[in-house]
């Protein structure tokens, strides 16, 4: 019976310090805010936003029990690329050698993109979500290897925020995919949501 307690005690203690592990980390020049269950190396790199270019970027990574959680920022400002070339192509990057399952329209409040979950050869499950968003690409991956933690994948996946209020899209167009959703319970995030049923 001691053990049973001491086993139901330590329980109760680990669960809510395994939460408190978790906190959002800021970053103003950046403009955004993600959680993370640790603090994440963060890397200078390149990223090839279309085939045969590439541009600066920034990646910040944490890997912890088997799952690998990576945001990256690159550089558009005076590209000229197109957005539906730069998601288009960031996709078929993560998806390489994997199994599309999802490829919505993703919305995090007025900053609209793509969100995908792919499957991999090795049995990794992996989510990730694109925004083309004031001269930058935001690409936010979680990765599960197996035997990785599919709450802690959602968590994060759910966490990125744009904090400078902007948009990616007039207000006009927005207004146009309210009324052509009408009845879909919370803004619809394109004309191509799944909740939104054609008339």
């Amino acid at each position: 019976m001691r053990l049973i307690a001491f086993l139901l005690v330590a329980l109760a203690f680990s669960g809510p310090a395994a939460a408190q592990a978790w906190k959002d980390y800021t970053y103003p020049d950046y403009a955004f805010t993600v959680s993370l269950p640790a603090d994440p190396e963060i890397t200078n790199t390149t990223f090839q936003p279309v085939d045969g270019r590439t541009v600066p970027a920034r990646v910040w990574t944490v890997t912890r029990n088997k799952n690998i959680f990576k945001v990256t920022v690159a550089d558009l400002a005076n590209t000229g690329l197109q957005e539906t070339a730069v998601i288009d192509h960031a996709i078929k990057t993560l998806s390489q050698g994997a199994e599309v399952k999802v490829n919505f329209p993703h919305r995090i409040y007025q900053v609209y993109g793509r969100q995908i979950s792919i499957v991999g050869r090795d049995g990794s499950r992996e989510t990730a979500a694109v925004f083309d968003y004031n001269g930058r690409l935001y690409q936010i991956e979680a990765k599960m290897l197996p035997g990785g933690d599919d709450t802690e994948v959602i968590r994060f996946q759910q966490s990125l925020i744009f904090t400078d209020h902007g948009s990616n899209r007039p207000q006009d167009t927005i207004k146009e995919i309210r009324e052509a959703c009408r009845g879909v319970v919370n803004n619809p995030a394109g004309l191509d949501d799944p909740r939104c049923v054609k008339r």
